[in-house]
């Protein structure tokens, strides 16, 4: 029998949740050694840019457990460049409706949920939430909530704020990490139609759900000419920090630069 130092002891008894920002959505989880995917981006087209490096190459990318698709717009289902990851058998989970870009790729195994349904992922429970971006372009969305390792990570995609998301809080009362975009996307000049939720009512969403730990997504990216005629958005990530300091003072706010680790620790139950 192997007798562990103190050192090991300590190791052993405390589990870790580790965050890298990749780009735009894109975020590697990994619970403890079970690494997750969130909204694939890995190539930029005339008009959509990431406005940043990325923060892991498709080709660096870890084995993964699984990946999580918000919903079916390029920036965050890029199957175009994902279908070079070499592992086909790799777990997907999306929004009902829209696997069939995925097979195309290769994919084989698919998981499709509605708002609170849930299905497994190795050792990570992964429920979909409730989600608004481009319903009236026929565009739907899933936000989720990922259980692994002892953590509680929300993951919100681009929705925007709406009431359904307070059930959240009533549902999963104690969440370590959540993923939020900021960017306030608009889609002008005519409609004038928010579908992103910005830096406020992401830290009004921050007040709600009370994590740990909130970290904001979806903020760097831009569009080219003449794509810069439809839409506006905002870039400033420090203006959500501030405000998450003014509604949600009992979360730590982080900004990370792609690729940047962090990580979260919590005893073994």
């Amino acid at each position: 029998m192997k007798v562990m130092g103190a050192s090991e002891a300590s190791a052993s008894a405390t589990a870790t949740l580790t965050v890298r920002r990749v780009a735009h959505a894109s975020v590697l989880l990994d619970f403890d050694g079970e690494t997750i995917l969130t909204d694939p981006w890995f190539s930029e087209l005339s008009g959509h840019r990431w406005g940043e490096a990325l923060g892991v190459a498709l080709g660096e990318l870890p084995a993964l457990s699984g990946v999580i698709v918000s919903h079916a717009d390029y920036d965050h289902f890029d199957m175009g460049a994902f279908s070079a990851y070499p592992n086909k058998d790799v777990p997907f989970v999306l929004r009902r409706g829209t696997a069939e870009k995925t097979r195309a790729a290769g994919f084989r195994n698919l998981t499709e949920i509605e708002p609170w349904e849930s299905t497994q992922v190795g050792s990570v429970r992964v429920t979909a939430a409730p989600a608004k971006h481009k319903e009236f372009l026929g565009v739907m969305q899933n936000t989720y909530v990922l259980e692994g390792a002892g953590f509680t990570v929300y993951f919100g995609g681009d929705t925007l704020l709406i009431p359904e998301l307070g059930e959240l809080a009533l549902r999963f009362p104690e969440i370590d990490l959540a993923l939020l975009p900021i960017n306030g996307l608009k889609l002008r000049p005519l409609m004038n139609r928010q579908m992103v939720m910005n830096a406020e009512q992401a830290a009004e969403l921050t007040a709600i759900l009370e994590p740990r730990v909130v970290v904001p997504i979806h903020y760097r990216y831009y569009a080219t000419f003449p794509r810069t005629l439809l839409i506006e958005h905002e870039r400033d990530p420090e203006a959500f920090v501030r405000s998450v300091e003014q509604r949600a003072p009992g979360t730590e706010a982080r900004v990370l630069t792609p690729g940047e680790p962090l990580e979260l620790g919590r005893e073994r139950s």
